[in-house]
């Protein structure tokens, strides 16, 4: 904390109050500075101080696209300190009820739509080495260092094959799109105006149409019905002017599902035992769930849920 009011006191910032906003699944802390009546997020990267060049990146191609993310008001890269507009402390998470979903899922629709449209130009491509990367996270930290559990060579096997399938699926679907990668409803702000705002964007990859469509609707702190993910996911097929039937748009959802989901099981339990975070343990079993119910849909990862139901 002396750091961050030594770097405000240089920058001249001297009346002022500051507090803890958050923190979140990275080494990033965020505070909330009050200054002559207005509010600013200061993130606090001194950490990471290597994720400021891609965040500051992704911020610039999003904000060129008119997707609504922070304004950067002042940055300083060696302390690894920046100033942001703030959105407030109201996530989409907080409010999402029965009556409000559609209103504001079709509302983060249309940032997903505009993040689509965002320059791509150098980003880092999910390809399948990455897609299989990831869900090798479940084995690793899932099974392995979370359950205590060491495959057998058949189930390794097994496993090996259910997940080159999937990332052969996902590759299948239309690809080359701008990827924020964890678009969800702890990462969408509602400010005063009842709009949204858009965080946590720096990890962005290019990859498959459907990916942050899964993120939004198979989100993994909160669980809509079957079937207004289907409209909803459907919705945004209309709205985006996806060429493909209600089935094959549906299957490149389900697979994408997969991909992110297998991998989050392996995320969340890394979090805990590598990172000492152990608030999304509780966050395991609706991601499980979307595994299990989406790969026993398809005879190619039904193998899945005999490996996984053995361990639940």
């Amino acid at each position: 904390m002396n750091d961050i009011k030594a770097w405000l006191e240089s920058i001249g910032w001297d009346k002022y109050s500051i507090e803890i906003a958050s923190s979140d699944a990275s080494f990033r802390s965020y505070y909330r500075v009050k200054k002559d009546g207005n509010s600013y997020v200061l993130m606090d990267s001194s950490r990471q101080k290597e994720s400021l060049v891609p965040f500051l990146d992704m911020q610039h191609r999003l904000f060129g696209a008119g997707v609504r993310v922070p304004q950067v008001l002042q940055k300083n890269l060696e302390l690894g300190f920046l100033i942001l507009e703030d959105f407030g402390s109201t996530h989409l998470l907080d409010i999402l009820n029965a009556d409000n979903q559609e209103k504001y899922y079709k509302k983060a629709i249309e940032q997903i739509i505009l993040m689509q449209k965002t320059d791509v130009n150098g980003l880092s491509p999910y390809d399948k080495d990455f897609l299989l990367f990831e869900m090798n996270l479940c084995d690793e930290w899932y099974l392995q260092k979370h359950l205590n559990i060491s495959l057998d060579s058949e189930q390794k096997t097994r496993l090996d094959t259910v997940l080159e399938i999937i990332a052969d699926e996902v590759l299948s679907q239309p690809n080359g799109y701008f990827v924020h990668r964890d678009f969800h409803s702890r990462n969408i702000m509602i400010d005063s105006n009842d709009d949204l705002g858009v965080i946590d964007f720096q990890d962005a990859r290019v990859g498959a149409v459907t990916y942050d469509l899964v993120s939004l609707l198979k989100d993994c702190y909160y669980e809509i019905s079957e079937s207004k993910r289907k409209d909803l996911a459907l919705y945004f097929r209309d709205k985006a002017d996806i060429k493909a039937d209600d089935e094959t748009f549906l299957r490149w959802f389900d697979m994408m599902g997969l991909q992110r989901h297998i991998k989050v099981l392996g995320i969340f339990a890394r979090l805990y035992h590598r990172d000492g975070k152990d608030g999304y343990l509780k966050d395991i079993p609706l991601t499980l769930k979307y595994v299990l119910e989406t790969a026993v849909k398809y005879p190619q990862t039904e193998p899945l849920c005999d490996i996984l139901n053995n361990y639940k």
